[in-house]
């Protein structure tokens, strides 16, 4: 399972997770660490698009504590239908939805923790956190970061299928 902030734009017009241009960059990515998204489910943390209108378009707001509260119920209900064994907070408001509020990217990115039903979390950065970056040679640096990280779960979903556990992300390909 993978969890997203809330819906975008263009998510918001077409009613799926990840389908604007943060979706493309974590399509691209997970084709490269041998993912397939037609069997991860994806969702947001938040449900609905929180937007404030600048002449025709609607940019983003990051929602507040509340709201990510409010939506809880909604996430921990997709969680027990989906019963994923393995969850990718993707974005602080993902992480502290499945953390606590005092959860931060750089504090959990390294290190997956284990939800009290055993669900292991693992937290990367939102791909649209590449995109929104004006420093490309920066955003190409933190890319190769979040294609370590999903290759991380990738590694880490592979081993519990062979019986082992490994969450060792310096280790894991690509």
């Amino acid at each position: 399972m993978m969890v997203g902030e809330q819906p975008g734009d263009r998510e918001d017009i077409e009613g799926h997770p990840f389908v604007g241009p943060a979706g493309k960059v974590l399509d691209q990515v997970l084709i490269e660490v041998g993912i397939d998204r037609t069997k991860v489910f994806v969702t947001n943390a938040v449900k609905h698009f929180k937007f404030a209108p600048r002449g025709k378009r609607r940019l983003h707001q990051k929602p507040n504590g509340g709201e990510i509260s409010a939506c809880r119920f909604w996430l921990d209900h997709e969680r027990a239908l989906v019963r994923p064994k393995v969850i990718v907070a993707l974005g602080a408001t993902a992480a502290q939805s499945l953390l606590g509020s005092g959860a931060t990217i750089s504090q959990l990115r390294d290190a997956p923790r284990e939800l009290d039903d055993g669900t292991m979390v693992f937290v990367a950065v939102h791909p649209s956190y590449l995109l929104r970056m004006p420093d490309r040679t920066k955003a190409a640096k933190e890319r190769k970061a979040f294609t370590r990280d999903l290759g991380a779960v990738r590694h880490y979903v592979e081993s519990i299928k062979g019986g082992r556990v490994a969450l060792d992300r310096k280790n894991a390909d690509p």
